[in-house]
């Protein structure tokens, strides 16, 4: 935490006068901690982590089952949406495994080369999870529809009831799977005091948001390899198949963009949730020493922990270790009320006319934004 000492008066030795507030600025009122949902603890944030490993256990374990099934039933029936089907269940339990690596990696304890701890290696196992989703099964969906299509229409559908009732069977265990994952989200969000749809958006737990978009186009590839396997058994046209697995791939490959964006921006720096955000300004800007908030940053660093930095222009009269105190007593509140923000740093500041115009600016766009993400949410 910086503690710069900066003597309450100006350059010049003359003391300020305290800050008028201009009567065209939006009043800075704090909101009162109370008032807050309760944000999660180290031991809510457990809890959550052993909610995620075991919808991970039980997808790995949908996934591998699946995954035999569909390639001994797509190699007898000579499928190619089943086999479609098959490199999709191979490339989910593979990226469950690199989810259950990322629990694991990510709780290690800070050290000299990482002092803000390993939280982001969630984030690097999510964009692998994503680039395997691509390849393995995006990918290898493409190639088996184009073969299909220059292999014509002289497969033997002798098999294609097996293959049928394998992906019947398929789509009973991914949707358990999905269940599971929607069940989590749906704890998830009503902890955060927020609707299922906007959790799904502002959700900040990558483990779980690869799982639930893998049982759900894995849900929805099934269907697609249904209808273009029956389709292809009725009229004979392997053309039905071909597309089911075009369409797999296609779907596949969305996913995995979406998924490897929203790793990417966790990767590089995301600030955390606007709401929260401005209660972090409100309360700040609501401490009686502190005159002005001239810049607030956030750095989400994992599920459980985020970086605050502030620059603060205190009001005049207070001597060096007044300063000390007041920045020590506000750190320790802000811990208090938000435990996931574990790296605070303060430092102390004169504010220029220009620093405060633009915090005046600053604080008018984050209301905005938070009002444009309320009213999203209340449309979801």
């Amino acid at each position: 935490m910086s503690r710069s000492s900066t003597s309450p008066s100006d350059r010049h030795g003359t003391p300020r006068t305290p800050h008028t507030p201009d009567p065209s600025e939006p009043s800075r009122a704090p909101e009162a901690p109370d008032s807050r949902p309760e944000p999660d603890g180290p031991n809510a944030q457990r809890d959550k982590d052993a909610r995620t490993a075991v919808t991970v256990f039980v997808a790995l374990g949908a996934n591998l089952v699946i995954a035999l099934a569909k390639a001994i039933g797509g190699v007898f029936a000579g499928s190619p949406a089943l086999l479609s089907e098959a490199a999709h269940s191979v490339a989910d339990s593979l990226n469950e495994v690199f989810l259950l690596a990322s629990l694991k990696r990510s709780k290690r304890a800070p050290d000299d080369q990482h002092p803000f701890g390993y939280g982001k290696e969630r984030y690097f196992w999510a964009l692998l999870a994503a680039v395997g989703i691509f390849v393995m099964g995006g990918c290898f969906s493409f190639f088996q529809g184009a073969e299909a299509l220059s292999a014509g229409s002289s497969e033997d559908h002798s098999g294609y009831l097996v293959g049928l009732a394998v992906l019947g069977l398929a789509l009973l265990a991914e949707g358990s799977s999905l269940v599971r994952a929607l069940f989590q989200v749906r704890g998830h969000a009503r902890e955060a005091g927020r609707g299922m749809a906007a959790e799904l958006r502002r959700g900040d737990d990558p483990t779980l948001r690869t799982v639930l978009a893998e049982d759900s186009t894995a849900c929805l590839g099934v269907v697609f390899a249904l209808l273009g396997m029956w389709l292809h058994m009725v009229t004979g046209e392997v053309a039905y198949e071909a597309t089911a697995s075009f369409l797999i791939g296609a779907l596949l490959v969305y996913v995995a963009y979406r998924l490897a964006r929203e790793s990417r921006a966790q990767l590089i720096g995301e600030a955390i949730d606007p709401v929260q955000r401005r209660e972090l300004r409100r309360f700040l800007e609501g401490q009686p020493e502190i005159d002005t908030v001239t810049s607030l940053l956030t750095m989400r660093l994992g599920n459980d922990s985020t970086l605050v930095a502030a620059r603060v222009d205190l009001f005049p009269g207070l001597d060096s270790e007044e300063v000390e105190e007041v920045l020590v007593r506000v750190k320790t509140t802000m811990a208090e009320i938000w435990p996931h923000a574990d790296q605070i740093f303060l430092d102390v500041t004169d504010a220029s006319a220009r620093d405060r115009a633009k915090a005046s600016e600053d604080r008018q766009a984050l209301d905005e934004t938070v009002a444009a993400v309320e009213r999203e949410d209340r449309g979801a």
